[in-house]
């Protein structure tokens, strides 16, 4: 079985991230959606808020054979990974910034643990500027979501901005 795991913040899951598992799907038979704890990050979502929405988005996307699970950890992905019998990780690229970042924690990871390999994916074009943090700010300055997230997940946002004390 090819395992992969996709980490992140999914702080909210976008569809650029649904893209990729989506398409990730073609490539594995199980991805291990993995929701990285940063305990000095200020989330939107708390980790089973995440967690919850990341399941029952899942379930409505196309994924043909390939077993996805939704799981956190924090500490060395690496470490996670081989804990996990991952043979990937999946990393989703959309512009150059992106790249250098990314091709630094790869060699790292190769350093730390040369079993697992990193696969660099890049998002569809309509999602190739989307962020989970230009999402928070496109919604807290009150702008439209469509297309960017799934209405589950700008449902959620609505709904935890009116429950916030004034």
């Amino acid at each position: 079985m090819r395992r992969a795991i996709y980490p992140g913040s999914f702080d909210p899951v976008t569809n650029g991230h649904l893209d990729i598992i989506t398409r990730g799907c073609r490539l594995f038979d199980e991805i291990i959606i993995a929701i990285l704890i940063n305990p000095e990050k200020k989330p939107f979502f708390s980790v089973g808020e995440r967690r919850e929405m990341l399941t029952e988005i899942l379930q409505q996307i196309d994924r043909g054979a390939c077993a996805l699970r939704v799981d956190s950890f924090e500490g060395l992905l690496v470490q996670y990974a081989v804990a996990q019998q991952a043979e990937a990780i999946v990393r989703g690229i959309r512009a150059i910034s992106d790249y250098e970042y990314e091709l630094q924690m790869a060699l790292m990871n190769r350093r730390l643990e040369p079993s697992i390999e990193t696969v660099f994916m890049m998002p569809a074009e309509a999602y190739s500027y989307v962020s989970s943090r230009l999402v928070k700010e496109v919604f807290l300055l009150g702008g439209a979501l469509d297309g960017l997230v799934p209405l589950l997940v700008e449902e959620r946002m609505k709904k935890k901005i009116e429950e916030k004390p004034a």
